[in-house]
């Protein structure tokens, strides 16, 4: 099964623990939209813009508690 090559960005260790509070989330989601729609439909823009956008509001909400 091939996976988003963009999961590394949901990446969270190297925050400070109530940042990673608020990035946990969208690293799970990131992942289930990967394992059961990105594996399926690798060559699909609409499932790479799902996990962009994704992307961008985890990034809105980090900075959003800082």
């Amino acid at each position: 099964m091939e996976n988003s090559p963009l999961l590394k960005y949901f990446e969270f260790d190297h925050l400070p623990p109530h940042l990673q509070r608020i990035s946990r989330p969208f690293k799970k989601l990131a992942y289930f939209l990967s394992d059961n729609i990105y594996a399926g439909n690798a060559g699909n823009e609409e499932t790479n813009m799902a996990l962009r956008k994704l992307l961008e509001a985890k990034d809105c909400a980090v900075r959003a508690a800082l």
